[in-house]
């Protein structure tokens, strides 16, 4: 590409100078050709006013010596009444240069050949060749510059065009001055950061869909194990079956609303959903997990209240709070359910440490967690499925600790405050 470009370079210069040159070249020769004829009618000018003054003066004019004085002429002197003075050697009749001039006595005739116009004409076009020449080594410098400032832009951004066709998304982040290049590399670093959002998205997503459909997996084996243990009483296996089914079609439902997501679609509209039977349906499949660690799970507060939620998200939420509760709590946990004058709560409390000091302005954010080991996206996907209905977790008390999930009470319009208003 640096070849090209030089030797495209090179040619527009090249046709530049020639197109400059040649004219300049013919104007010079023009030039020197009338130099030297004015030079030659000025030699005869001189002789015949010289011999004119002669003889004005009374003195002889002696013509062959006057003559001689233009040893590289050809002269010829007519004298009034005195007859003709050749001096020199004529040149040929197409090689030479005449200049004539007249007095009241005399003519004079002067003949040059061509040498003289020849010896000017080398002289200017030496000249002319001299600038060529220096045109011609500034071109191939400035060429050269020129050549490498663009080529290896194109290089760099070729390369960058390469490294993105083959998954490697680093943005260039260089500019080079030229618009164009500017142009292109911004194109370039803005596909880059879009193929990396896309496979940052991609990443969050495999992360959070096995995070969300752990607890449900959870929930269900530990179904199955009750079933296990209670095979020679029908009845607690039917109840454990029916249960069973209740968390696997749960599990189809994290299923779908994870397929829903990665479709870049909601996961459902919000309806008015009853907070009851999404409690009570936690409780359900949570309450298994509790009892086997020999800690309860409660529920109080108000009844009969309502909120506009996707089901799916809210239970969720719930969900993972409750899960939180049994891997970083300790003792019983309580939901207690309440409402505020713009929202419905629902609060998971437990008996245990509560959140350290260190982790309370961070604990919602992604891979922050209590425990080594921990995934840290619990807390951070509740908030997630909790704002896609306008709602909001929240810390309310680190220690014990004490989490509630808002929720509004009647379909959220853009441009609402959030729902939170404070704890219960």
């Amino acid at each position: 590409m640096q070849r090209r470009l030089l030797i495209s370079m090179l040619a527009v210069a090249v046709v530049a100078v020639l197109l400059l040159g040649v004219p300049l070249g013919f104007l010079v020769v023009r030039q020197r050709t009338s130099e030297a004829t004015q030079q030659v009618r000025h030699d005869a000018t001189v002789l015949a006013t010289g011999l004119q003054e002669r003889v004005n003066a009374g003195l002889p004019p002696d013509a062959d010596q006057v003559g001689k004085s233009l040893a590289d002429r050809y002269v010829i002197i007519m004298q009034r009444g005195a007859g003709r003075t050749v001096v020199g050697t004529s040149p040929g009749p197409h090689d030479s240069i005449t200049g004539r001039d007249s007095t009241r006595d005399f003519t004079v005739t002067v003949v040059a050949d061509d040498s003289l116009i020849a010896s000017q004409v080398t002289n200017g076009l030496v000249v002319i060749g001299s600038l060529v020449l220096l045109a011609l080594a500034v071109a191939v410098g400035l060429a050269i510059l020129q050549a490498r400032r663009l080529a290896r832009p194109l290089q760099e951004l070729a390369s960058a065009a390469d490294r993105l066709g083959s998954g490697d998304a680093r943005p260039l982040g260089r500019r080079y001055g030229v618009p164009e290049l500017d142009r292109v590399a911004e194109r370039l670093d803005g596909s880059a950061e879009r193929i990396n959002d896309l496979l940052t998205a991609e990443r969050e997503f495999a992360v959070d869909a096995s995070h969300q459909l752990r607890t449900p997996l959870t929930a269900l084996s530990m179904r199955l194990e009750e079933m296990i243990a209670a095979a020679n009483y029908p009845d607690v296996v039917r109840e454990e079956g029916a249960a069973a089914l209740t968390q696997t079609e749960r599990l189809t439902e994290v299923v779908g609303e994870l397929l829903n997501r990665a479709r870049r679609s909601v996961s459902g509209a919000p309806t008015l959903a009853s907070v009851d039977d999404i409690v009570a349906q936690q409780v359900v499949e949570w309450e298994p997990a509790f009892r086997r660690v020999s800690r309860k799970l409660e529920v109080t507060g108000e009844k009969g209240l309502h909120a506009y939620v996707t089901p799916g998200n809210a239970a969720q939420a719930i969900a993972t709070l409750l899960d939180n509760a049994l891997v970083h709590g300790d003792g019983s946990v309580t939901i207690r359910t309440s409402q505020t004058p713009r929202s419905v709560v629902i609060e998971v409390r437990d008996q245990g440490k509560g959140v350290p000091p260190d982790l309370v302005p961070r604990i919602f954010e992604r891979s922050v967690s209590g425990t080594p080991g921990g995934t840290g996206l619990g807390l951070s996907l509740a908030r997630t499925a909790a704002a896609a209905d306008g709602g909001q977790v929240v810390l309310v008390r680190p220690r014990p600790a004490v989490f509630a999930l808002f929720l509004p009470h009647a379909v959220p319009e853009a441009g609402d405050e959030p729902v939170v208003s404070g704890p219960a």
